[in-house]
């Protein structure tokens, strides 16, 4: 079982070669240990040497006939040759070797490869990866720029979009660690999860020291996940451990970049919320609360023991796939900046040039922004929003974090409205964006008094994919500052 991957061209041509380099060595290091050369093994099977030298050195990957011949002139089986395994120590330095060389960065050097040849000291290759190691570093700390990420992720939900953010594999293997501890429905427990944890083969340990800037650290080579001794009162005691063993099932290796970087993380938190709200559990419940016309945030989260935000992040895997209906979902913080979105409903969230949505400004007449003006904050918050796309229905509900507050909401187009609770809201909001005019161009009248009047100092930018905002002080919401002033004017 795998988690879900992103591929490249890029990436398949090197595995394909990889594969080919591990095969030729495998080939060669028994065609020696037989005591054949290669005239003889091409005898043997028929073919010119150039040729068998050419599949040992990895350049080409033979057909499944003459693999089959290969096999047999070496008395060993196809699976023998096709592991994935080198043969022995030496093998599996001049195969990194020349992946090295094969690779576009070696290529951008503009160098001839070296030669790997039994005259190359074991000294001589390490030194060679050494360095090519080092220039692969400097090249990716080059290239993860803001953009690079911005791009990685827009990338990334076309990707969700495209699969309706339900990803099976990953359902498939919540499921077999719940069966494998012997949950049989509701809540999971911390018990369960630490069940699930001693399953894995890890053990877990809490501390008073962890470096600040980590959720937990996971020792693979003792089996060890480390915890804070005083979680965070945010966050759900339980999705660090959930966390630090899915990378371990998700089989993640240290990211090579943005996109490896945002896939593994949209891989671990899927994993969690799939294990948190088991699919058949919460399906069944949603199942339910549709057919009465009742589908909630707060029940599915009460119901499950999560947060508001994991109960609306888990109902976006499930509901096109296992209930028929489009969604949207976003993450707001209190300046307008969006944090997280997803859609497959067709609801045009704003974007910049790169296609990403993280950093932008959603309308102040969108739900996810009207919210923030309510003064009841216990008590859902159901509004309709006219947009030119069409009518969304959306619940929306604050948020408190160290970052300040955020609006975590759940929209649909109007035709599904009727299948939630809160439909008969009679909150209503016209929005014109991307129209200036609705909301990113301050009032007329306010613009004429205090423009070239006001000198607001502006917040730095936290975000990770954030681009820098436009306007004239970047980041700074000019009608805020223009309301502000007007506000506090001497009489």
């Amino acid at each position: 079982m795998t988690c879900m991957t992103i591929t490249t061209e890029t990436e398949e041509e090197a595995d394909a070669a990889v594969d080919a380099l591990n095969l030729g060595r495998r080939i060669r290091a028994y065609r020696i240990e037989r005591g054949l050369t290669l005239d003889a093994l091409a005898t043997a099977i028929d073919r010119a040497p150039s040729q068998v030298s050419t599949i040992e050195n990895g350049n080409r990957e033979p057909r499944l006939a003459l693999l089959r011949a290969i096999a047999s002139a070496l008395a060993v089986s196809v699976d023998d040759l096709l592991s994935p395994e080198p043969p022995n120590e030496r093998a599996a330095l001049e195969i990194a070797v020349e992946r090295a060389q094969r690779g576009p960065v070696f290529a951008a050097l503009g160098l001839e490869p070296v030669r790997v040849s039994k005259g190359q000291s074991d000294e001589n290759l390490r030194t060679i990866l050494a360095l090519h190691q080092e220039v692969e570093r400097l090249h990716r700390e080059r290239a993860a720029t803001p953009e690079e990420a911005r791009r990685a992720n827009a990338e990334l939900r076309r990707t969700m979009r495209a699969r309706d953010n339900y990803f099976g594999e990953l359902e498939d293997m919540a499921t077999e660690l719940l069966t494998a501890v012997g949950h049989t429905g509701g809540p999971v427990s911390h018990q369960v999860v630490a069940d699930m944890a001693n399953h894995l083969g890890f053990s877990l340990h809490y501390v008073g020291d962890l470096p600040h800037s980590t959720r937990s650290v996971t020792d693979k080579r003792n089996g060890r996940i480390y915890l804070p001794t005083e979680p965070s009162a945010s966050r759900d005691s339980r999705s660090p451990i959930l966390q630090a063993f899915a990378s371990h099932l998700c089989g993640h290796d240290e990211p090579r970049n943005y996109a490896d970087f945002l896939r593994q993380r949209v891989e671990t938190n899927y994993l969690t919320a799939a294990i948190l709200l088991p699919q058949k559990d919460a399906v069944a419940f949603l199942s339910e609360a549709k057919n009465f016309r009742r589908i909630s945030m707060e029940d599915l989260r009460d119901a499950f023991a999560v947060s508001y935000e994991t109960a609306a992040h888990r109902f976006t895997n499930l509901a096109t796939a296992r209930l028929g209906i489009p969604v949207h979902f976003m993450k707001v913080h209190e300046s307008g900046t969006i944090i997280k979105a997803y859609e497959n409903d067709s609801v045009s969230f704003p974007s910049d040039a790169l296609g990403a949505i993280e950093g932008t400004t959603v309308c102040r007449s969108w739900t996810a922004r009207t919210v923030f003006d309510v003064d009841d904050r216990f008590s859902p918050y159901y509004q309709y929003t006219d947009t030119p796309r069409g009518t969304f229905w959306c619940t929306s509900r604050i948020e408190k974090a160290k970052e300040g507050d955020y609006s975590v909401s759940v929209g649909v187009p109007f035709e599904h409205v009727k299948w939630f609770r809160g439909r008969d809201t009679q909150h209503r909001a016209l929005s014109r964006c991307p129209d200036e005019t609705c909301c990113r161009r301050a009032p007329a009248v306010l613009a004429e008094k205090w423009e070239g009047q006001s000198w607001p100092s502006a917040r730095t930018p936290t975000s990770l994919l954030a681009a820098l905002p436009t306007g004239t002080f970047p980041g700074v919401d000019a009608t805020e500052v223009y309301t502000f002033l007007e506000r506090h004017q001497p009489h």
